[in-house]
């Protein structure tokens, strides 16, 4: 089977397992998306207790659901957010933690990002000290599968590209952790998993 088939399979089956456990939440349908899941809060707190989170300044972090308290904490520790405009289209948005004290909530949605953050080109960009992507299926050999666009990969090897390596860190549900991720050899990895019951290392 081709790999892009398989990938496809794959993000069916983990959409369907995370819809019938219930796991899921707005926005619905979870098909096509990176899932909204059910502890996705918690996993943000796991993730703002690790070493890397504590010691950066800046966070870069996509602009999906499931990630959008990561980003709200992010500006609650005082750190500058870097975050993906939806499918890159108007490229980065950074938002200083400053300019946003009590509304960090609304600074961290999309729409919030825009209003209060500014709208930058790769050039400008501040190196970020942790990338943050959302999943729809990762493997302990540090693969993870997209919704498909290509968008988190894009993300991750942009900053990489001019930064050089950063760690890349995924949210996900422990349901999304799967035995093996289908990957092509220039898909980009990620070093730690956060679920909202463990911390894995990769």
């Amino acid at each position: 089977m081709h790999v892009r088939e398989a990938k496809k399979l794959l993000r069916q089956e983990i959409w369907k397992k995370l819809e019938t456990s219930h796991i899921v939440r707005f926005p619905l349908p979870v098909y096509g998306r990176i899932p909204n899941f059910v502890g996705s809060e918690k996993a943000a707190e796991n993730a703002r207790n690790l070493k890397e989170w504590r010691e950066a300044s800046v966070i870069f972090a996509n602009p999906d659901y499931a990630q959008q308290k990561v980003r709200e904490d992010a500006l609650l520790d005082g750190k500058m957010l870097i975050m993906a405009s939806p499918k890159l289209k108007h490229g980065f948005i950074t938002v200083n933690s400053k300019n946003v004290k009590g509304v960090e909530a609304f600074a961290s949605t999309i729409r919030g990002a825009f209003k209060r953050g500014r709208l930058v080109n790769i050039e400008e960009l501040p190196k970020p000290d942790v990338i943050v992507e959302g999943s729809v299926a990762v493997d302990l050999q540090g693969h993870r599968l997209g919704k498909g666009g290509g968008y988190g990969d894009l993300e991750i090897k942009t900053l990489k590209n001019k930064f050089g390596c950063i760690s890349v860190m995924t949210t996900v549900h422990d349901m999304q952790i799967v035995e093996a991720v289908p990957f092509e050899e220039n898909d980009e990895k990620i070093s730690i998993i956060v679920t909202p019951t463990k911390i894995i290392r990769l």
